[in-house]
């Protein structure tokens, strides 16, 4: 009877295995895939997120960037060694091997190639940010997924932070947020390479509808304000090089501040994620991201113009 009993458990373990969506991870030039393959992979983990398992990875890396230059090797090298991730040597291969992509390079110039053969495999994606290095960039990551009928989305886990739920609700005349915002050189959209955090967050509580951005540049930090279509207004304070994560909403006669020391975790948008390639139903819309990365492309031009406003196109 004891046999039998363990036969049944060991079966059930197998069916269970078997039924978690493969993933396969697309640069290992960044601290997410560390982070996300241990949440996923590992059911002692107290964060664990079931449902899915990193199984391949294509390393990438971009030579000129030394922030992935110096870490690519080392990540893929921890990848391979404690959870037994397969290293393969391109994304071809990899997506021969698995269910959906997750799209890690830290680097957002080479996201449209890597996308597109994702999309020419087929694999439904999750697109780390910067979804892309220009708008055109990622308006055309969007067409070719769309085209192919590829389910794809992209959003930074500070979505789903305290900072963004203890402030967030209808009713909001003016939203201000705030974090750091440092650039990297070989990234046009300047404000895409980290100010994309309190940016997506400011979207996240106001939602779409911006359609004037206007940007002024100091030495430590960029001040970008933002008119919505209905009235409200909305404001991004970049931090240079770094600073804290913040955010604050004008209600009526309520003003709401997020905590000082506001919990932050990528742990509820793994669980987005893995949701995501069940259901293949992006929990952030494809179309809020590209307003997104159009409110970038606006307030680079607004800096460029010496601050004056200008229009999302």
């Amino acid at each position: 009877m004891p046999f039998m009993r363990l036969s049944v458990l060991l079966v059930a373990f197998t069916l269970a295995a078997s039924a978690q969506i493969r993933l396969g991870i697309v640069g290992t030039d960044t601290s997410h895939v560390s982070v996300f393959t241990r949440a996923l992979n590992d059911p002692t983990f107290k964060d664990h997120v079931p449902g899915a398992r990193v199984v391949a990875a294509y390393k990438g890396g971009s030579p000129d960037i030394e922030s992935s230059r110096s870490r690519v090797e080392n990540y893929a090298k921890e990848l391979a060694e404690k959870w037994k991730v397969e290293i393969v040597p391109d994304i071809p291969t990899l997506c021969s091997k698995v269910d959906a992509v997750l799209l890690e390079s830290v680097d957002g110039r080479p996201h449209l190639a890597q996308a597109r053969q994702i999309i020419a495999a087929g694999k439904a994606m999750f697109i780390d940010k910067p979804l892309a290095a220009t708008l055109e960039d990622a308006r055309e990551i969007a067409r070719l997924a769309k085209q192919a009928g590829v389910p794809w989305f992209s959003t930074s886990s500070l979505r789903w932070s305290e900072v963004v739920t203890s402030v967030k609700g209808d009713g909001a005349a003016a939203v201000t947020t705030w974090g750091p915002g440092p650039f990297e050189e070989h990234h046009y959209l300047e404000l895409g390479w980290y100010a994309i955090h309190p940016i997506e967050m400011l979207f996240a509580i106001m939602g779409t509808g911006c359609e004037e951005v206007t940007r002024v540049s100091g030495a430590s930090a960029d001040t970008i304000t933002c008119r919505w279509k209905d009235g409200r207004l909305g404001t991004v304070n970049a931090l240079r090089p770094y600073g804290p994560y913040g955010a604050l909403a004008m209600r009526g006669k309520d003003v709401l501040l997020s905590p000082p020391k506001p919990a932050t975790s990528y742990i509820p948008m793994l669980r987005e994620i893995v949701k995501f390639f069940e259901t293949r139903k992006p929990p952030v819309p494809n179309e809020e991201t590209l307003e997104i990365f159009a409110f970038l492309d606006a307030a680079q031009r607004s800096k460029e113009a010496g601050g004056k406003p200008m229009r999302l196109r």
